[in-house]
């Protein structure tokens, strides 16, 4: 006989069923060409991974199976995910255009270029492994986040998709400039380099300091940029954390 408690125990694996959910349908429509709207199912996916992490600790509902399709599900939204989206960016970097992959008439040098792309997804693999087994990453971080890693990239979609700048998407869509944020961004995914969490224990500014003040700078950057800005919000998050570590 099915009970509450029953019911509680299937919520967060549901709400992380959609992350996954949403991560698949990014992985197809980025390796089709349609970066924007994979960088907004990006973007739901992290909320999903945000809410199945409140949804367990509300209800109290911990399991294996919740942690294991957990990690499963932010390797294929913000480790694949992101990976189609560069390969489709690459494409338009070098060809200008987006072909199905067995149909790109490419030298073995631009073929090297669009599996770089495939850094992304190992290092978020690593990351998210290295993760779940250190047992020193309860309150902050040691490397980048894979879902930071996702919306960095993300954000860069979203400016290529609908921005009107034709400047700044010269600037991203530049294969030497996206293998720069492939090898780096994959380098702090793996790296020892303390990350600050915005998981709130409380509301009070105390002991919230970094994370009250990151929001309060990434509402006046899109205010102020608009969606010029989410890049510079995901790179400024990386830029405090390096700094808090240079000061701590």
């Amino acid at each position: 006989m099915r009970t509450v408690r029953d019911f509680f125990y299937w919520v967060p694996n549901f709400i992380t069923a959609m992350n996954l959910a949403s991560g698949c349908v990014a992985v197809f429509l980025g390796i089709q060409g349609y970066i924007g709207i994979a960088a907004l199912l990006i973007a739901a996916a992290s909320v999903f991974d945000f809410m199945d992490g409140m949804a367990a600790r509300l209800l109290n509902s911990y399991s294996d199976v919740g942690k294991e399709m957990d990690s499963l599900a932010d390797l294929v939204s913000f480790g694949v995910a992101p990976g189609a989206i560069l390969v489709t960016m690459l494409q338009l970097a070098m060809f200008n255009e987006v072909r199905p992959l067995l149909e790109i008439d490419a030298n073995w040098m631009q073929w090297i270029f669009l599996l770089a792309a495939l850094l992304v997804p190992v290092a978020g693999a690593f990351r998210l492994a290295k993760f779940n087994l250190d047992t020193r990453q309860t309150e902050n971080f040691l490397g980048l986040p894979i879902p930071a890693n996702a919306l960095f990239y993300a954000s860069l979609a979203v400016v290529v998709a609908w921005g009107n700048k034709p400047a700044l998407e010269h600037i991203i869509l530049n294969r030497f400039n996206l293998l720069t944020c492939i090898a780096i961004i994959s380098a702090l995914m793996i790296s020892e380099v303390p990350m600050f969490s915005l998981k709130f224990k409380s509301l009070k500014w105390k002991g919230n300091e970094i994370r009250l003040a990151f929001l309060v700078l990434c509402v006046v950057i899109f205010a102020v940029l608009n969606i010029y800005g989410l890049p510079l919000i995901m790179l400024s998050y990386i830029a405090i954390s390096l700094v808090q570590k240079l000061m701590a």
